[in-house]
């Protein structure tokens, strides 16, 4: 599969006001996830996961307790593409946002 080229900087101002509390932060989108607790966490990130697998494309992302912090970049692109919206996308409605 052809990976997306990265989003130039008018690309990715407009992405940003389409997403919901997303942020750049060190060249890759940035967003911190609460939950109620552990279990509805993990249950996010275990949809997540598998949203991931079937696009082939993996988050970076951390897990303590009802928090889930989520940085998305496309590596082999070497910046943030419509592949990163996408899945942003994605997870705010796993996330109910």
């Amino acid at each position: 599969m052809a990976r997306p080229e990265p989003l130039d900087s008018a690309q990715l101002r407009a992405a940003l006001g389409s997403l919901n509390d997303w942020n750049v932060i060190d060249g890759k989108l940035h967003k911190v996830f609460t939950f109620g607790d552990f279990g509805c966490a993990f249950g996010f990130m275990a949809s997540a996961a598998t949203y991931a697998e079937k696009i082939d494309h993996h988050p970076e992302w951390s897990n303590v307790y009802a928090t889930v912090v989520v940085d998305l970049v496309t590596h082999d692109a070497g910046g943030i593409t419509d592949l990163d919206v996408q899945f942003a996308r994605r997870l705010d409605d796993l996330a109910g946002h």
